[in-house]
């Protein structure tokens, strides 16, 4: 059984965020609804509100968008429904039956699409889809709110009467018009309308001789107006069938509401069923606002919020256009209470309360702003005590009612709940207030309770050094300029920077001193202490930022070496194919010089001819037969490679050029070549070695080619050996 006390929700502020959600609301039922919400229960029920406003909130994010619930109120509808004898005016039909259509065609959708929505299709699941009080209401009243003729059969025979009738009125009274019209007896006007029936305009002077009642008068007296007696008859008859109109209209109403009547359960299940769903759209809409997410549950009673947000802080923060710093906390059984300590306007009681009131709207089936690696778990009791506790009304001093308040919370604290204190132990003596605070800690500590407490005391900061389960934090503060950081720190008690932060608001040096001699050394040194590994932690944590930005910056150029690296190895491997290509048109030209020399020697048409066909047949048994396109691609490709590579090659022959001119000429003695020598030719960097030497030309071997070439043209790589 969950149990939040009121005074603990005013603490945290969780009506104010009761207010922001009711203004999502689409109806004034919904508003009222949201703003009743208290923490739930039932941990199942629970559960399942919170499964609806996460599957609501996603709706946000597909096609499927929920269909509109808004709607008009019946509840007066309702209590007529429950009364015997009572009938439903036009309009509230009219309510019902938009109401039927919003909540068929939801659960119709819920049902279509219920693989996106299960939980809600769920919701919905026990309310019937009806259309037999849409189609018995829409048979009695029309579009326009009107009963219709056809409603009954006596209804439809006294309106043909009616109708009927107001023909005889307009055709009595347009004849008694015209008559004294002619004896000129009408005013300039003729005629006008008096208590919605037609009337004549009679001259005063001639009032007498114009049969009929006479309907008034106009304020100079000069007019009288008068309905025709013929007109008269037939207006009296008129009166007579529109009461009888009146009397069947009531009976149908009367009828149909009987109908009704017997769907009254159903009606309250629709009225129920979209104030549910308005309050569960609020919900996600308010979530929606944050970024508010469903964290995972824990089993263990363990939770971790991480880069939590305090909602009112964020959204007023988000309309001025700054930034919310979020914290990060985490309440386990090996660290079960924190102790967060260090100077005021740090942040210490936002993130106490940013955990209490996260707490409290997830235990009311709200979503939190927290990080989607966040978990969570559920208590039974959550109790408080934040700010200013004077009780003007009983007359107790802030420390008398802060005492009612430990009392409160040594009768209910158990491993099942979660207290937050802010300030623990002020409001009286520091060394008697500070010991009873630490003897208070140690029995919430003892019954296993999960907590979180902001303190200036030295010894409870000592205490949670001391046991196991408990940890001390602080908020960090910038060492130099003494400005916070809003940034909570895990493991280290916080200096409350006493004397800095005098110092920094003009409160001379000597007076500081005299101060510091007034208590007691060890006390100084301890808060010394604190504030020096206050700033070690600081440097530590600029260092590591340092490095991580340097590690990014790492990676990142090595990526881009990399695209680089990749770059030349295409490069490479195209001036690879260019070159192997290159190297097998110079053999192919190679085989027919030879072939054409023979030719030249022997003039044998026929070998000249079977040896080039050789050649073309052995060629093309390396092709591949490729399409039209893929050889324009490849012939593009390689003419893109081909340009690239002779700019490149212009380059470094620029390069050569400017080096040889920029070089001293000295002569090499010319080495005398012989067969076998392996040789290269000038600017070249193919070897080969010397198969022959005939009239100052020598044939040079190249492995997969001989070439015929000038000696002049050769230099010497390596001799043959004897």
């Amino acid at each position: 059984m969950i149990n939040i006390h009121e005074k603990t929700l005013n603490d945290l502020e969780f009506f104010t965020v009761l207010n922001q959600i009711s203004a999502h609301t689409l109806t004034a039922l919904g508003k009222e609804a949201v703003l009743a919400i208290l923490p739930f229960e039932n941990k199942d029920v629970l559960m399942t509100e919170l499964a609806y406003v996460n599957e609501y909130l996603s709706s946000f994010e597909n096609d499927n968008r929920i269909p509109n619930h808004g709607f008009d109120t019946i509840a007066k509808e309702l209590k007529l429904l429950k009364i015997e004898n009572t009938y439903l005016e036009v309009a509230g039909l009219q309510k019902i039956v938009s109401m039927s259509l919003t909540v068929n065609s939801i659960l119709k959708f819920l049902e279509k699409f219920k693989e996106y929505y299960p939980k809600l299709q769920q919701f919905g699941q026990h309310i019937e889809i009806n259309t037999t009080i849409i189609e018995q209401i829409d048979a009695v009243v029309d579009r326009f709110g009107d009963i219709k003729d056809d409603a009954s059969p006596l209804l439809s025979n006294l309106r043909k009467s009616i109708n009927l009738l107001k023909g005889k009125i307009n055709s009595s009274f347009s004849s008694a018009l015209h008559t004294y019209h002619n004896l000129d007896y009408l005013d300039d006007i003729r005629e006008s309308v008096v208590d919605n029936k037609r009337v004549l305009a009679v001259k005063a002077m001639y009032r007498r001789k114009v049969k009929g009642a006479i309907m008034g008068g106009s304020k100079t007296g000069s007019i009288v107006y008068i309905e025709p007696e013929t007109t008269l008859q037939h207006t009296r008859e008129l009166n007579n069938l529109e009461y009888e109109e009146k009397e069947e209209v009531i009976k149908i109403l009367k009828e149909l509401t009987d109908y009704i009547r017997v769907f009254l359960p159903l009606l309250r299940d629709y009225q129920e069923f979209l104030i549910n769903l308005d309050m569960i759209s609020a919900k996600a809409k308010y979530a929606q606002s944050m970024n508010a997410i469903l964290p995972e549950f824990s089993e263990e009673r363990s939770m971790h919020l991480r880069d939590a947000y305090h909602p009112l802080l964020y959204l007023n923060n988000i309309e001025k256009g700054e930034k919310t710093f979020p914290q990060s906390i985490g309440l386990e059984k090996d660290s079960r209470i924190i102790v967060i300590s260090g100077p005021n306007a740090g942040g210490k009681s936002i993130t106490l309360k940013t955990v209490g009131l996260l707490q409290v709207m997830l235990q009311s089936g709200m979503l939190i702003p927290v990080h989607e690696r966040s978990h969570v778990c559920l208590f039974d009791r959550i109790l408080s005590d934040i700010g200013d506790n004077q009780s003007i009304e009983n007359h107790l001093s802030t420390y008398s009612y802060r005492l009612k308040q430990m009392n409160y919370f040594l009768k209910k604290c158990n491993n099942k709940t979660l207290f937050l204190i802010d300030e623990f132990g002020t409001g009286s003596d520091p060394e008697l207030g500070g010991a009873l605070a630490e003897t208070f800690l140690e029995v919430f500590y003892e019954r296993e309770a999960f907590g979180i407490i902001t303190t200036h005391y030295s010894n409870l900061k000592l205490l949670a050094n001391e046991l196991p389960h408990i940890k001390n934090a602080n908020m960090l503060f910038n060492e130099k300029t003494l400005e916070p950081m809003y940034k909570l720190v895990i493991g280290q008690a916080g200096s409350s920077f006493t004397f800095e932060v005098a110092q920094k608001n003009g409160i001379p040096y000597s007076l500081i001193n005299k101060s510091k001699k007034k208590i007691e050394r060890g006390k100084v040194r301890f808060d010394a202490t604190i504030a020096k590994l206050q700033k070690e932690r600081s440097k530590l944590e600029r260092t590591e930022r340092s490095l991580k930005e340097n590690e990014k910056k790492k990676l990142s150029e090595a990526d881009k070496l990399e695209e680089v690296n990749a770059k030349v190895q295409k490069k490479l491997e195209s001036f690879q194919e260019l070159y192997d290509s290159n190297q097998r048109l110079i053999y192919l030209g190679q085989k027919v010089n030879d072939i054409s020399e023979k030719y030249f020697e022997d003039q044998k048409k026929r070998e000249l001819m079977a040896e080039l066909f050789r050649l073309v047949q052995i060629e093309n048994s390396k092709r591949k037969k490729v399409s039209a396109k893929q050889k324009r691609a490849e012939k593009h490709k390689e003419t893109q490679v081909k340009q690239e590579a002779e700019k490149k090659v212009e380059v470094i022959r620029k390069k050569k050029k400017e080096a040889k001119k920029k070089a001293i000429p000295v002569e090499k003695p010319k080495a005398i070549l012989r067969i076998g020598d392996r040789v290269r030719m000038q600017d070249g960097r193919a070897v080969g070695s010397i198969d022959t030497i005939e009239k100052n030309k020598a044939i040079v071997n190249y492995g997969m080619f001989t070439t015929n070439v000038s000696l002049d043209q050769l230099e010497l790589v390596e001799a043959k050996k004897k």
